[in-house]
């Protein structure tokens, strides 16, 4: 079983044993490269604490969560400043819950997590894989004050070895003169909307191995303030529902959620709406 886990609450509906879970959620609380306000590391159990003020039915999908098997593993313990170890860390529990033939759901967290999670991915499917981002940022930078490993520069990172043409990045509205440009050369780079983009892709992408990653900034801070790096002009939760009942259908392989920083979400609306994205991803294509 996964190493260095430690657990306080339970995302609601959870299975009580590993066993008994096909789909894995793990909490990487890590927050190291942040570019403006820290506070990610806390926001896998505050996702999990607030769970509970929703059901566990969706009437989005005329599911419950009775239904789904999924096991909430608890947050990895990572040595809190050490970038390179945190990875490590974080890739070999993807390893583990592939190994077993369960589907990774991994809750952030800064957005640098996405890396070695796609990475262990890759390595199972190959090619094969697509990856759908959504997210405020293109995140594209090759570095971020002198570092490779940024939350800024997650998938440029990634683009090391996923080829690009499998890259399909939706909502994006802020970043360089030169990641745009370089998004607009190489991936599928789609702009402010998220669901116009995802309808237009649904029949490239069906059937193939899918990882889906969601930054909590993709949402307009009217819905989503509790996040290191909120931009205006973002989706709202309406839009997102729709996407994910678009994507019901789709091979998705592996899942993640990030950036939600409590320190800033005085309501908890943030971590609300992050947990009810989970809900309705469990129950929509995990």
């Amino acid at each position: 079983m996964i190493k260095n886990s430690i657990w306080q609450h339970r995302f609601m509906g959870s299975k009580e044993k590993y066993r008994e879970g096909k789909i894995i959620m793990v909490g990487a609380p890590m927050d190291y490269s942040v570019s403006y306000r820290p506070g990610t590391r806390y926001g896998p159990q505050k996702i999990r604490e607030v769970s509970y003020v929703l059901e566990e039915y969706s009437p989005y999908i005329n599911r419950e969560l009775s239904e789904i098997e999924f096991f909430d593993y608890g947050d990895i313990e990572l040595p809190f400043g050490n970038i390179e170890e945190s990875l490590k860390i974080i890739y070999n529990a993807t390893l583990e819950i592939l190994g077993d033939n369960k589907k990774p759901l991994f809750i952030g967290g800064e957005h640098l997590i996405t890396l070695p999670i796609v990475k262990g991915i890759f390595e199972r499917y190959g090619d094969d894989l697509i990856l759908l981002h959504f997210d405020a940022h293109a995140d594209l930078r090759e570095s971020y004050l002198g570092q490779k490993h940024s939350h800024a520069s997650v998938i440029r990172r990634i683009l090391d070895f996923l080829p690009a043409n499998n890259v399909y990045q939706m909502g994006i509205r802020s970043g360089t003169k030169e990641e745009f440009k370089y998004g607009r050369k190489y991936t599928h780079l789609f702009l402010y909307d998220v669901v116009e983009p995802v309808k237009s892709i649904l029949n490239k992408i069906y059937g193939k191995p899918i990882y889906i990653t969601l930054d909590i900034d993709v949402f307009d801070p009217a819905f989503a303030d509790g996040t290191g790096t909120p931009e205006p002009g973002g989706c709202t939760p309406h839009d997102m529902l729709k996407v994910i009942q678009l994507l019901k259908d789709q091979n998705v392989v592996g899942f993640d959620l990030v950036e939600v920083s409590p320190v800033y979400d005085t309501s908890d609306k943030t971590a609300i709406l992050a947990a009810k994205m989970i809900r309705e991803s469990l129950l929509s294509f995990l």
